[in-house]
């Protein structure tokens, strides 16, 4: 699946406790995105998280659950995304948790099905940074997390998240200087075409979410400003 995922520009990400019509997430399952990530931070609940996978599964399209809460682990979805805080000040974001769901579930994870991702939460404002007790990494921080993320941890994936604000095109570039294998994913208030090319032309693959249930049609036009980037 890393190699699929190496091809990957576009990902789509819906909120289980957020509503979405069946007409809006066959659009958006159709729309040409390369995968649809089920996660969010707050009031995620099994029937939630059911409730999307049985109607994105109607779908070719694959289907992500990034685990934010024991609860709301189910199988059905093809892959599995564990975040790992890394700008978190508690260790309990960056290994305890991890640490608990390894020993619930280890006998039955797929580790072909199953990626840890690096995350660098950016917005002091957003949710998950206050959720998972973030401190404000400056450039230095952040490259060299992405940095830890590759050589020290080797991980496959390094998310920046910037959670509803549009984050530096010229950090993401930073970044992703620092990256050779690990992907770099960015997500965080991609709202229109220019913002998810510019933002394509350094990361491997943008994340659109919030915009969705703001302004669903320029949702659905940034998959085809990536096309070519």
């Amino acid at each position: 699946m890393y190699k699929e995922m190496n091809e990957w520009k576009h990902l789509f990400k819906l909120d289980p406790a957020k509503e979405i019509s069946d007409e809006q997430l066959d659009r958006l399952c159709e729309s040409g995105t390369d995968a649809i990530i089920v996660g969010g931070t707050d009031d995620v609940t099994l029937d939630g998280v059911l409730d999307l996978l049985s109607r994105i599964r109607r779908h070719t399209v694959p289907c992500i659950l990034e685990i934010s809460n024991m609860e709301a682990i189910t199988p059905g979805f093809d892959y599995y995304y564990i975040p790992m805080v890394m700008n978190s000040t508690e260790k309990k974001w960056m290994m305890d948790i991890q640490h608990q769901a390894i020993k619930q579930y280890k006998d039955i994870m797929d580790w072909d099905e199953t990626f840890v991702e690096g995350y660098c939460i950016l917005n002091e404002e957003a949710k998950a940074f206050k959720h998972t007790s973030c401190y404000m990494p400056d450039m230095e921080d952040v490259t060299a997390y992405a940095y830890m993320a590759e050589n020290v941890f080797h991980l496959p994936i390094f998310y920046m998240e910037y959670s509803g604000t549009y984050g530096d095109p010229k950090l993401v570039r930073q970044v992703k200087a620092q990256l050779n294998n690990t992907l770099l994913f960015y997500g965080g208030g991609i709202e229109n075409n220019f913002q998810a090319a510019e933002m394509k032309e350094h990361a491997d693959a943008i994340i659109v979410g919030n915009s969705i249930y703001t302004d669903f049609k320029k949702a659905l036009k940034t998959v085809k400003a990536v096309e070519n980037v």
